[in-house]
């Protein structure tokens, strides 16, 4: 007859084999259930199957990036389409990580946190693949339509006077930001699907208030009407009348400056067939035969602004291409035009 210890233990060992088969049936039959506490991207699978959890990440999570990606700046709108980004969420590996973090521990750990209602508190990273390259061109054609540089304000010459215009900020996107922020729309399920780019406002050099100090003198020569217009800061403050180049020796047109003066300059004679027997002659200022009178502010190519004695040809074409001005009007004028004052002849 057996010992009744060796029966006690008997029972004892098949007891134990008898919980420990049940533990793992039960624990085998959890293989295919996600464990409470397991979330992915904020979504809860906790407690469900393979098949549901699948399902419930293709409409929460796939299915809301599906949706195309909007930048927007001002009025402007650019588009990134999921297909074009190559977008792709691999549900199938995310269910897959979701149910290796629920069999993490032991097989008595994960019995006991099953039957008690434990969670794992593990969160699954989302599969979300997509095209840097694609996010690259989404940036590069943002920054080709909107991105400009600044542009000084300048001014813009003709015979009716002077125009200012206008400086213009410069702007350019924020590329590195923009492309940050158009990645994490782009996998973010629950996320706004519209970005706002932001810029960097670059200032012009010149701007529109600084034009007056830059410009305290300048002369415009008008030969249609015969006058010279004095400007100082942009403001018209004396007009006088001219004499200009006859047909065939022009006052040459075009934008000039003041490139040297002279009182009572000396005449050095153009070789030319209109100067006759003192061509290539240098005549003393003050001299009877010197038409150079009173003073002298070169222009260009031997043309010049300077006085005269011929009064009648004043508001005619009758120079040689110099500007003719009364012998008072050009004493009068040379002290306020400094070397290098613009003057714009048109």
């Amino acid at each position: 007859m057996m010992p009744r210890s060796f029966i006690a233990i008997a029972l004892a060992v098949v007891v134990l084999i008898g919980a420990a088969g049940a533990v793992y049936a039960y624990d085998s039959s959890r293989k295919g259930k996600i464990a409470g506490g397991v979330s992915v991207g904020g979504i809860d699978l906790g407690g469900m199957s393979r098949a549901r959890a699948e399902a419930t990440l293709r409409a929460r999570l796939a299915a809301p990036l599906e949706r195309p990606v909007v930048v927007r700046y001002g009025s402007s709108r650019f588009r990134l389409d999921p297909r074009r980004a190559r977008l792709r969420v691999d549900v199938d590996a995310i269910v897959d990580q979701a149910l290796a973090r629920s069999r993490e521990g032991g097989l008595l750990s994960r019995a006991w946190r099953a039957l008690t209602g434990g969670e794992v508190h593990a969160q699954v990273a989302p599969r979300v693949t997509y095209s840097r390259a694609a996010v690259r061109a989404l940036v590069k054609r943002v920054k080709a339509r909107l991105d400009r540089p600044a542009k000084d304000a300048s001014i813009a010459w003709s015979v009716s006077g002077i125009r200012e215009v206008p400086s213009r900020p410069g702007v350019a996107i924020r590329g590195r930001e923009l492309a940050r922020d158009v990645e994490a729309a782009l996998v973010t399920p629950d996320g706004p699907r519209v970005v706002q780019a932001h810029a960097k406002i670059t200032r012009p050099q010149v701007t529109t208030d600084q034009l007056p100090a830059r410009y305290p003198v300048a002369l415009i020569v008008d030969r249609d009407a015969k006058r010279l217009r004095l400007y100082k800061r942009l403001r018209l403050v004396r007009t006088y009348k001219i004499a200009v180049g006859m047909v065939g020796l022009e006052t040459p047109a075009g934008l000039y400056h003041i490139q040297n003066k002279a009182v009572n300059p000396a005449w050095h004679v153009p070789n030319s067939a209109w100067a006759g027997d003192l061509a290539g002659k240098v005549i003393p200022g003050g001299a009877p035969d010197n038409p150079i009178k009173a003073r002298w502010l070169g222009i260009f190519d031997g043309a010049g602004i300077h006085g005269t004695t011929d009064i009648a040809s004043l508001g005619t074409a009758a120079s040689h291409g110099c500007i003719r001005m009364s012998i008072p009007d050009v004493e009068e004028l040379y002290p306020q035009v400094p070397v290098n004052t613009p003057v714009y002849i048109g």
